[in-house]
């Protein structure tokens, strides 16, 4: 009988914390550029939380940027497959939708987005098998500068990959950074305009600059399997630890730049052939910048001045158009994802 009783409770407690979880919470968008700015959005009940501790379960994320301020279910991983994604042997897609490779060169840095107030770099790193006339490449680190500060995370270096290792390393205006190895475990800046938040214990995170990104970060290996379908022909000393990124942005600019940035401008004609198996774009000289933390490359714009971070400003408020029609994106000019 007391079986009974103890079992009928524990029941009802899974039963009623069931209810509870399924009963769709609301969220609201932070950003003041959007036409959604703390609207309250009531989530799907597919996904009633904006954070899950199992890292396979869809969590709940406003579209700020949609012309109907809805809230959509997502997973809290890079979706290589979907517009702002850099993966692979880097397979870029950009804000309009188009897939291209841009392969650089080992050991070197790219720009990849380059604002006014913004600049993302990309640290390649490679393999080049004798008889190939380039590198393998892929995305080993990324660095940004934003709000006079400089921020970098990248994929440590290891013989062989090991999943209970976490492969990820973070500096914050020159200091080693120390996030727990927990889930959902969460480091602020101390002005808190940059969040590193752990997706799972290792390995994987979202990083937020208040008002500007949000990117999604896996670190992987080059796996056997890869290795045998396209015969990169990897050293047994170097598993080619790397990064798969997806970015969002937020308030970027008519004028940004970069290798994945400049396909987010309106008037962008993109250079990737159509029909092509692989679509490679080039132009590293363009993009090459000195260091993973530097914004010198040649079609670089980001300045960090005030006076120069106001007039785009200016620009973009002027600019702003109404994205309702027949467009997927409300926020600022540019109506893309």
């Amino acid at each position: 009988m007391e079986i009974s009783k103890t079992l009928f409770l524990l029941i009802s407690l899974v039963a009623a914390t069931c209810f509870l979880q399924a009963k769709a919470a609301g969220v609201y968008c932070t950003n003041p550029k959007s036409r959604c700015y703390y609207k309250t959005i009531q989530c799907p009940e597919e996904c009633p939380s904006t954070t899950v501790m199992n890292s396979k379960n869809k969590v709940c994320y406003a579209d700020c940027d949609g012309p109907t301020c809805s809230a959509h279910c997502r997973m809290r991983k890079p979706n290589c497959n979907k517009p702002g994604s850099a993966c692979y042997d880097p397979r870029f897609i950009g804000g309009d939708g188009i897939v291209f490779y841009f392969h650089g060169k080992s050991n070197e840095e790219f720009s990849l987005v380059s604002d006014s107030n913004l600049q993302i770099n990309g640290r390649f790193i490679g393999h080049r098998p004798a008889g190939r006339a380039r590198d393998f490449t892929w995305i080993q680190a990324l660095g940004f500068l934003f709000n006079s500060h400089k921020f970098s995370l990248d994929a440590a270096k290891s013989a062989t990959w090991d999943s209970e290792v976490d492969h990820l390393k973070f500096t914050f205006d020159g200091q080693d950074l120390f996030v727990p190895e927990e889930t959902l475990a969460t480091w602020y800046s101390p002005n808190k305009d940059i969040k590193i938040e752990r997706v799972t214990m290792r390995n994987s995170v979202i990083v937020t600059i208040k008002d500007k990104a949000e990117i999604m970060v896996n670190v992987v290996p080059v796996t056997k399997e890869d290795d045998r379908i396209h015969s990169y022909k990897v050293p047994s000393d170097d598993c080619f630890a790397h990064l798969e990124v997806q970015f969002k942005f937020f308030n970027l600019s008519p004028k940004v730049d970069g290798i994945l940035g400049r396909t987010y401008k309106p008037d962008f004609q993109n250079p990737a052939k159509p029909g092509v198996a692989m679509p490679v774009v080039g132009g590293e000289d363009s993009f090459k910048t000195s260091s993973l933390l530097s914004n010198d490359c040649k079609t670089c714009i980001f300045s960090g001045s005030q006076a120069e971070i106001d007039s785009v400003k200016s620009e973009i408020e002027y600019a702003t158009m109404d994205c309702t029609r027949g467009a997927s994106s409300g926020n600022g000019i540019i109506c893309r994802k």
